[in-house]
This record gives structure tokens, sequence and C-alpha cells, in this order.
């Protein structure tokens, strides 16, 4: 038979994804290339501990449905810890429990996207990103990213000629490229913003994990009822537990809402239970800054390796935390080389290209630090470098 689709699924960039999990699971390949947390660093003897509890005390009530929103005490404790770290006055009203941040992604695009309508975001931009909001249909704008955040007046030209429906950024180590927005640019964002129909979509996956521990204030603290930050749980605790939130306005999130309940009633509300279990019995700042320190001593391992081994005219970003850095290769060292070489080689990145919504990327790679160890990280840089040396 023929399947009918819908026209937007021709329209969708075809997923690099597939491939590269394909080819990350191949025996003795080293892989920099995914986004997976330390699997060392999770605590499994915690949370099935908190998961027993939750068995023996309130399984019943852990087993059934509930509310879209989610589970409230899980929510007042994403608020306060808002309050706590951040001084942002979070509710729990103002909380949505969704499945994992990626679901965000799709969510807030489906409340406010029509076929054709402007999205900004940065250049280069979160590949997940650029594969969600393409269901939708709109027209990109891309914003280049400096060392310190979004150009400035690149900004805010898209604002004022184009008036976005929103501008996607990840202020905090952002991915692919690791860099954090200055407190400068964060405060130029808000004011570029403040007084328009154009909403900052504040992905924060990374905010916890700065090597140095101190958090940096969100772009919502100076523009907060144009702002909307989507976090997870998937970086700090556990991935497959898939529960990350929505901290919105109230009008943005009443439309959320009801898109989250027709797309799946709630979230797993099993995992919420043990999560906010786990979380109300261990202390989760200890535990992520250590995880941070951790990342940290991968990534000046990654750099340091990097300055040593790599021709002439390779370059890299230096992040100030999170899980990626961005290598910029040779003059005419092309990025898909790299990647199939490396394949070969036993070691496997993240070519730039599908970071680029207007085109680009074929000189860069993406590195991830946080998921392998220190013996592993040696010898797949070494692996690396040979092949970028010997395409060079």
């Amino acid at each position: 038979m023929r399947h009918r689709f819908s026209a937007r699924m021709g329209r969708v960039p075809e997923s690099f994804l597939g491939e590269l999990f394909r080819v990350s699971a191949v025996p003795g390949v080293i892989s920099f290339a995914g986004g997976l947390p330390g699997s060392a660093y999770i605590d499994v003897e915690g949370l099935r501990d908190a998961a027993r509890e939750v068995f023996s005390e309130e399984g019943r009530t852990a087993l059934q449905y509930t509310t879209t929103d989610g589970y409230r005490p899980l929510r007042e404790f994403i608020a306060d810890r808002y309050h706590r770290r951040l001084g942002l006055p979070a509710t729990p009203e103002e909380i949505q429990i969704v499945n994992g941040s990626q679901q965000c992604l799709d969510l807030v695009a489906k409340i406010f996207l029509d076929p054709g309508d402007a999205v900004g975001m940065e250049r280069p931009g979160y590949l997940g990103a650029i594969e969600a909001f393409s269901l939708y249909e709109p027209v990109f704008h891309a914003v280049p990213l400096e060392d310190d955040g979004p150009d400035i007046a690149a900004f805010a030209s898209l604002v004022r000629s184009h008036a976005p429906k929103f501008f996607y950024g990840i202020p905090n180590s952002q991915n692919p490229s690791g860099v954090t927005y200055s407190e400068g640019k964060r405060r130029a964002v808000a004011e570029i913003l403040d007084g328009t129909d154009t909403v900052f979509y504040e992905d924060d996956a990374f905010g916890d994990l700065f090597f140095d521990g101190k958090p940096r204030l969100p772009v919502k603290r100076y523009l907060p009822e144009q702002t909307v930050i989507s976090g997870s749980f998937s970086k700090i605790v556990a991935p497959g537990m898939r529960i990350g939130w929505l901290y919105a306005p109230a009008p943005i999130l009443r439309e959320f809402n009801v898109a989250k309940q027709a797309a799946d009633l709630h979230s797993n509300f099993l995992c919420q239970v043990i999560l906010h279990r786990y979380l109300a019995t261990h202390d989760i700042d200890a535990h992520v800054a250590r995880v941070a320190a951790i990342y940290g001593e991968h990534c000046r391992q990654v750099c340091d390796l990097l300055d040593d081994l790599m021709p002439l005219g390779t370059t890299h970003t230096t992040p100030e935390g999170g899980m990626f850095m961005t290598v910029s290769l040779p003059a005419r060292v092309s990025s898909m080389e790299v990647f199939s070489e490396g394949i070969k080689e036993g070691v496997a990145v993240l070519p730039g290209v599908p970071f680029y919504v207007d085109g680009g990327g074929e000189d860069t790679i993406r590195l991830n630090f946080s998921a392998a160890g220190e013996e592993e990280i040696a010898e797949g840089i070494r692996r690396l470098a040979r092949v970028v040396r010997r395409l060079a």
C-alpha cells in the first residue's frame, strides 16, 4: 500500500542521531559523540532504596493515574530550589512536569508555531531543538554565538525585523559549544525582548553543572513574564527516568497543559514519586557538586590533550560547565570525513553540520566529555588526533 504521510514529514531534516547511536554501539569504539551523563555517577543504590520505600508505603497510589501538571511535592521541591539557588519567586503552580526536557521542545513549539512563523536560535544550535521545532514548519533565524553569548547586534536585528514567536537559547554551557552567556549578555537579551511579543525559551539542562559550583542568574531573572525555563533531572539524577519540567508564566502554562494532556495525559507518575522520595532523602546539591567537579576534570583533560596532540589550526572552546565542547578543525579538514574515518580508528565524534539550520559546521565537531572515563578519554583523543593529522 501507499502510506499517505503528512507533508510536514517530508520537510523535516534527516536525523543524524540514528546513525550516531548505531556507530556508538560498535564494540571497541570510544564515543565522544553522544549526550550521556556519566553512568558511573548515577546513584543506583539511593534510587533503589527510594523505590523500595515508595512501593512499601504508597505503591498503589504511585501506580495510578495522576493530574497532568505532575506530582505536587515534586513541583514544590523544584520551585523551592529555584528560590533557594537563584532567588526566583517560583511557585508549584508555575511548574509543569514533563517527559524529559525534550518534550518541552515539542510542546512549546506546538502551542506557539504555525507553518511559516519565525523562530530564533543560536548558531550553532542544539540539534534536538532543531529536529523538534522542524515538525511545525517554522522559518529559522540563527544568531551567531560569540565567546560570551549571542551577537547582540544580530539578536536585536532579528527581534526588530522578524518578531520571532520565541528565541530558543541555552545560556548555561550551551550545547554544542559549551559557551556560557556573560551576565551582560543576559541583561542585554532581556532588555531587547522587553516590551516585544517574543518569548525567550531558556533551556537550562546544564545550569547545575558549573565546574566552580557557582550558579549563574538566568535570563528569567531579568525578564520574568516573557521567559520560560525548561529543566531536567536527566543530567543530575538519571536520564532513564525521563523527568523534566517547564517553569513558565500562567498564560503560557495553561496552553502548555492542554497540549501536554492531549499528548500523554501525564508523565510517568511512578518515577515522579520515586524521584521525589530520593530528593527528599538525599543531598542533591552535594551530589551535583561532586559530579560537576569530575566533569571539570574530564573537560580539562580533553582540552590539554587537544592542545598537545592536534595539528596546527585546531582550536576548541573551553567550557565553564556542562558536558560538551566544540572543536574547530584545520583548514580543508571535513567534519564528516573525521566522523567516518574516526569510526575506522575506533573513536566516534559528532560532526558540526546538524547544528546549523542555515548551513555550516563542515569544519567543526562536538565532543562530549562526561560519559567516558579518564583512560578512555586519553586513548580516544589519541585516536582522534591520528585521524585529524592524517586528514590535515
